[in-house]
């Protein structure tokens, strides 16, 4: 299990602000969701094989966010994913967004817990042991 927090970089564009120019709080949601994607794949996880041929997947079955402060159109902004806890069928992977780098200022705080399923009865699986070693 890797301690590593992986780091994707985001820019805020106009479509992903609201009426008062800030971000729409539903799109920290899909930011978190680009970072925790390009993580697993940076690991050697590759989700469309996975769920086309082996027959798994991961399912997000709680999400948490604390808003801290708001990012604006044109901001930088910096999502990181990270393994939190692991259990035998689930995983949380914790995630901050930060504007100016992780020594700038945190916009959000927060993170989601996934189950890993089987793909055709979507029973609960064992998350292998070695499944998010980098090149596992």
């Amino acid at each position: 299990m890797s301690n590593d927090v992986f780091e994707w970089p985001v820019r805020v564009y106009y479509e992903d602000t609201d009426a008062q120019g800030v971000v729409y709080y539903a799109n920290y949601f899909r930011f978190m969701e680009r970072a925790r994607t390009e993580w697993l794949r940076a690991l050697g996880v590759d989700q469309e094989h996975m769920l086309n041929v082996e027959r798994r997947m991961f399912v997000v079955v709680n999400t948490t966010l604390d808003f801290i402060v708001p990012a604006r159109f044109n901001d930088e902004l910096l999502v990181t994913a990270s393994l939190g806890k692991l259990s035998r069928a689930s995983f949380d992977i914790e995630q901050n967004i930060y504007r100016g780098g992780v020594d700038g200022e945190v916009c959000c705080r927060g993170g989601v817990r996934a189950a890993f399923l089987n793909a055709d009865t979507l029973k609960p699986l064992r998350v292998p042991a070695d499944f998010f070693k980098e090149g596992h």
